[in-house]
């Protein structure tokens, strides 16, 4: 046996028998003609339907863009091809009474850039700012400003002097992108230091002027008053901005102006200012607080800082703003194009910013007198034929120590002896007038807890005065009130909340907490002589179009009113009349130096204000002076802060400018017109009176 399987032969192999496999056709699956009903396709049925459904969506939406559509998509085709960018109108101008141009426009080249070009040409950005004294960073952030149009060239440089603009003409090959157009900027045909405070300037918009007005067309780069006329007066002046429709191709480039409507240039403003008036009031004001800072203050013994001032001339029939001057100031010339930085920060750290005209608060002394004056005839606290003996020495009857004290003083030693009502004005009595304020806190039962403070709102003292311009302050007549406003407001700076007798007589003769502007006190007298009226003040007179037709006219605006009758204002006017032409007055050898007009037929009357500061501080110097009597067309208010003695500071500056005024009377005011346009040469003037 192999027990290997060596050799060992297999059986053959036999055959598989397979069955046969059958075939299915498609005749098997589905039933025969003879074996079911005939029907359609469901399936196919179904597609086609579906087809037929989509097909009538096409049609509808072809329906729709076609026919009920088709203008909006059109108009939406073409805006992806067309930019309308605006164009900015020349501003209105501004000018005085005489239709003298105080602010105009100038036209001036400018270099401009292509943002598309500076991108395909980074070179010229260097180019450009080499030519234009910039540095590549300037340029570049120019070019990045959003607020510049992105189809505009952006403004690199503004007033290109000739020679620079020549050389680009000569070389334009080594400027791709740089051209030159031509853009209007402020001018001040008088002189940029005209006006300054009234004027205002003008500047790029700021973010919240922007918010302010949105939906009135204004954009980044948009002007707009920044204060003054320029700021209250900036939609007249703003004029109807243009449009141009640009056609941008697919890569961003300007194609071509497919269509323009001009810019409608904004209107004239006219002013009621006096150009010959503004200048004087401005030039004797500084140059009396520059002598003032030299000058040893005989009464202290010190040379008074004189950090500031402000003048006001107004006529008292119309409330017409006739000059209006503010010291330190600036000249408007360095805001065109831009300011410089450094030039900015020499403008605000010396407050030249601040118009004190009507922002700046001053105690305002004995100019005050004349309230206290007006309320007491009105109440019949006293008569004005009622000589009162002023010791020089004030004692208040049944004092209760605390709050002003028991004791008052007068500014003159010794007293001025017995005065009444018109006395007691002319010579400045502060016993006079501190025996009312007494008087009138002794009695509250019979003449009411302010009566003071009520006629000084009556005046328009601590009351909004509606001029038309923005920025200014509310004064404040102290009173209990008033004290708990200021503790509220200031704890600190007020901490007294208190009311005593001696705060009523302190504030009867202007002292105290009580703070005014010097358009409230020109207001005051103002209402005092023209008989009771008291009017808003207006700086503006009209508007006229640029086509030379006049628009709007401003009329006197009534804004309240103070019973004066004979009986009450004939002895203030006496009072006020002889501190200027009486030997007892405050005022009178002060005229006599520096008033050189003929009395007899240019007479004048005023008020000396010597107001005290802080312990230590030179006193407030203040004068109000009004002309020609028996009706005076002009209130002339000056106040100079830390000043000194109201007649040695303020005084001088009302009689000079009256020495203006007497041989320069104030005309009517000129509109101009289109045969008769505004003109940048201003009339013939006078000398002053010598």
């Amino acid at each position: 046996m192999n027990i290997f399987g060596f050799g060992r032969r297999r059986s053959p192999r036999q055959p598989r028998i397979r069955s046969r496999r059958r075939s299915v056709s498609i005749a098997d699956l589905v039933p025969s003609p003879d074996e079911t009903d005939a029907r359609p396709d469901f399936r196919l049925v179904a597609l086609g339907g579906f087809f037929a459904i989509l097909f009538g969506f096409l049609v509808l939406r072809l329906f729709t863009l076609q026919i009920v559509d088709a203008q909006s998509i059109k108009a939406a085709a073409t805006a992806t091809q067309v930019r309308v960018v605006p164009l900015e109108a020349p501003r209105g101008e501004i000018t005085d009474r005489s239709a003298t141009i105080l602010v105009g426009n100038q036209v001036s080249q400018e270099i401009v850039l292509s943002r598309l070009e500076a991108s395909q040409h980074p070179a010229v950005v260097g180019q450009v700012a080499a030519l234009t004294n910039q540095t590549p960073a300037q340029v570049q952030a120019i070019l990045n400003n959003a607020k510049y149009d992105p189809y505009q060239p952006a403004p690199i440089q503004t007033n290109a002097s000739a020679a620079t603009i020549q050389f680009l003409q000569e070389h334009p090959e080594q400027f791709p992108g740089v051209s030159v157009q031509e853009t209007t900027s402020r001018t001040y045909p008088q002189g940029g230091t005209s006006g300054t405070h009234v004027l205002g300037y003008v500047g790029a918009i700021s973010p919240t002027q922007l918010a302010e007005n949105k939906g009135k067309g204004y954009s980044q780069a948009s002007a707009y008053g920044k204060s003054g006329i320029e700021q209250f007066y900036q939609s007249p002046l703003r004029g109807t901005n243009g449009s141009q429709s640009i056609e941008v191709n697919a890569q961003g480039q300007v194609a071509g102006v497919v269509s323009q409507t001009n810019p409608i240039p904004g209107d004239t403003v006219v002013l009621n200012l006096d150009l010959g008036l503004q200048q004087t009031l401005q030039t004797v004001l500084e140059q009396q607080i520059l002598a003032d800072r030299q000058s040893v203050d005989k009464r202290s013994g010190k040379v008074p800082p004189a950090p500031n001032g402000a003048a006001i001339v107004m006529d008292p029939r119309s409330g017409a703003i006739l000059a209006m001057a503010s010291y330190p100031t600036y000249d408007l010339a360095q805001f065109v194009g831009g300011i410089t930085q450094a030039n900015l920060n020499g403008i605000l750290g010396s407050g030249a910013l601040n118009n004190y005209a009507i922002s700046g608060l001053y105690t305002p002394g004995s100019t005050f007198k004349m309230i206290t004056a007006t309320a007491a005839l009105q109440k019949g606290l006293i008569s004005a034929g009622q000589y009162v003996n002023d010791t020089g020495t004030f004692t208040v009857p049944s004092c209760i120590a605390g709050g002003a004290g028991c004791v008052f003083l007068d500014d003159e030693a010794g007293g001025v002896g017995e005065v009444n009502m018109a006395g007691a004005l002319t010579a400045s009595s502060d016993y006079y007038f501190y025996n009312l304020g007494y008087l009138f806190a002794a009695q509250t039962t019979k003449y009411g807890k302010q009566p003071i403070q009520d006629v000084a709102a009556q005046y328009g003292l601590g009351q909004a005065s509606g001029i038309d311009l923005l920025g200014g302050s509310v004064g404040r007549v102290d009173s209990a009130i008033e004290r708990q406003k200021l503790h509220a407001s200031a704890p600190k700076a007020f901490p007294n909340t208190t009311w005593y007798q001696g705060d009523n007589i302190e504030m009867a003769f202007g002292q105290g907490a009580t703070a005014v502007t010097p358009l409230e006190m020109a207001i005051a007298y103002s209402t005092f002589l023209n008989g009771g009226t008291r009017y808003a003040p207006e700086v503006a007179a009209g508007l006229v179009s640029s086509s030379g037709e006049l628009i709007r006219q401003y009329p006197p605006r009534v804004t309240g009113h103070v019973a004066l009758t004979p009986a009450i204002s004939d002895p203030i006017l006496q009072g006020l009349l002889g501190v200027v032409q009486s030997p007892n007055g405050t005022a009178y050898e002060t005229f006599k130096q520096y008033a050189h007009f003929n009395e007899a037929t240019f007479s004048v009357g005023g008020k000396t204000g010597t107001a005290s500061n802080s312990p230590g501080q030179e006193p407030n110097s203040w004068f109000v002076g009004f002309g020609p009597n028996p009706n005076p067309q002009y209130v002339i208010v000056c106040v100079i802060d830390q000043g000194g003695y109201g007649a040695s500071a303020a005084a001088p500056v009302v009689a000079q400018t009256f020495n203006w005024l007497a041989t320069n009377p104030v005309g009517p005011v000129k509109f101009p017109t289109a045969s008769s346009p505004a003109t940048t040469t201003s009339p013939t003037t006078n000398p002053p009176a010598k």
